[in-house]
């Protein structure tokens, strides 16, 4: 894979290179307006979008950083983008073109003030993933083998100015409304995003996480090791394995697979309802599966804190006594800001009705003892719901962007978690089990 020499890192370079990007998604557009003459809609549409989606990732996997980020976590939001743009942009999440050596070697110099063949017996000059903040090196000393992972420079200071430029899209893509009631999200997308570029902080959630999941049955963890390790360096021990996209493609274990998504699920729930903090980034680059079929937990760089006068209404609004009581609900959505105090009858009752649905679809796991992920009828479900409400002409006219900034990052673990076990096939899965004292 050809290897990046530079990173634009300044906000007029980075928005010039999204500006070429258009251009040329301007020109995609043409030859779509005469494959029509040729080609059928359909045909002229699927060639549309894979040269947009090309073109797309081609100018974010050279900015990398935010922008990058943003297109790995549509990747996992498989009803919203064409197929064509999620093939393209789940390359985000493990393989993407990688910097050049010599600008990995300055990294080095810049934070131990040696090149790394230095404090390494051998160091790989080839990364051997590449994702959208940093990419991964193998190493070894004294025959120990490390994962070395070293982020792209300019990323942690380029984070406000990317966001800027992503915001409008953001808004037209999702229907999110305009003005102050957005800052909140954007802030929180915000600080979330510089904690993943703080790698002493990750260092710390990722032996935090390890310590007190270790009694989980089928679960494994790297160790990590500070001496080779600063804000922008992170060393730990390198694990064999598959990632679970590929893992997913070869595997005709069912019965292992299953217990893989056992573990995934019990692992999640023991963050969220013991820890009150979880692994907010659960795509496929950041899992591994071992030779012994055991489930490695990688990057630990996006950690979403629950604070618990969201995390109590949050649960409690699924509960039957919630969902089939309307006062109860009501109370729920104030709890959790959805419903708002300049809200409209109509207003209030149409989202009401909006979340009372959302609630009691996108939940269903939780009220089940055992849940079959493998049903596609769960997910087109919740795939369809969502195309629905994002072409509700009902739903513009009112102010969408409402509920705790939160919800962001929770409901991005949930879309990620439930993709996980959809891709794993996973059947009968006992959702109740580690949640068993958890207002149920």
């Amino acid at each position: 894979m050809k290897t990046v020499d530079k990173i634009p890192t300044s906000k007029i370079q980075r928005a010039s290179s999204l500006v070429k990007t258009g251009a040329k998604i301007g020109v995609n557009y043409l030859k779509y307006y005469g494959d029509k003459i040729t080609k059928t809609e359909e045909q002229a549409r699927a060639t549309l979008n894979e040269n947009n989606a090309e073109d797309i990732y081609d100018s974010l996997s050279t900015l990398k950083g935010s922008t990058l980020k943003v297109a790995q976590m549509l990747s996992m939001e498989k009803g919203i983008l064409p197929q064509q743009y999620v093939e393209k942009f789940s390359l985000a999440q493990f393989s993407v073109p990688p910097l050049s050596y010599p600008l990995v070697r300055k990294t080095f110099r810049t934070y131990f003030n040696h090149n790394p063949e230095d404090l390494f017996d051998y160091f790989d000059s080839q990364s051997s993933f590449a994702a959208s903040i940093g990419q991964v090196h193998q190493a070894t000393t004294d025959g120990k083998k490390y994962a070395v992972k070293i982020q792209y420079p300019g990323v942690a200071d380029s984070i406000q100015a990317d966001l800027a430029l992503v915001r409008p899209v953001a808004q037209r893509m999702f229907n999110l409304g305009k003005g102050k009631d957005l800052d909140k999200y954007f802030s929180e997308v915000e600080e979330k995003l510089r904690e993943e570029t703080d790698y002493n902080l990750e260092l710390e959630q990722a032996e935090t996480v390890a310590k007190h999941c270790a009694h989980i049955p089928n679960l494994i963890f790297p160790n990590y090791y500070r001496e080779f390790s600063c804000e922008r360096i992170i060393t730990m021990d390198w694990m064999e394995g598959l990632h679970l996209s590929e893992y997913d493609v070869t595997n005709q274990n069912a019965e292992e697979a299953n217990q893989l998504a056992q573990t995934l699920w019990d692992f999640f729930m023991y963050q969220i309802h013991e820890l009150k903090k979880v692994h907010a980034d659960p795509h496929p680059g950041n899992f591994l599966v071992s030779k012994r079929g055991e489930l490695i937990a990688l990057d630990f760089g996006c950690m979403k804190s629950i604070p618990i006068e969201f995390y109590e209404p949050y649960f409690e609004m699924i509960q039957p006594k919630s969902l089939n009581d309307t006062k109860n609900f009501e109370a729920k959505m104030w709890e959790l800001e959805i419903l708002r105090d300049d809200d409209t009858e109509d207003e209030k009752d149409f989202f009401m009705a909006l979340f009372h649905r959302m609630v009691s679809l996108f939940t269903q796991p939780f009220r089940s003892k055992v849940f079959d992920f493998s049903d596609p009828s769960f997910q087109n479900e919740i795939y369809s719901l969502s195309q629905e409400y994002s072409k509700s002409s009902e739903l513009r006219k009112y102010n969408p962007s409402r509920g705790s900034k939160h919800f962001i990052y929770m409901n991005r673990t949930f879309f990620g978690l439930y993709n996980l076990m959809f891709d794993l096939k996973a059947k009968d899965i006992e959702t109740q089990a580690a949640v068993s004292n958890v207002f149920l």
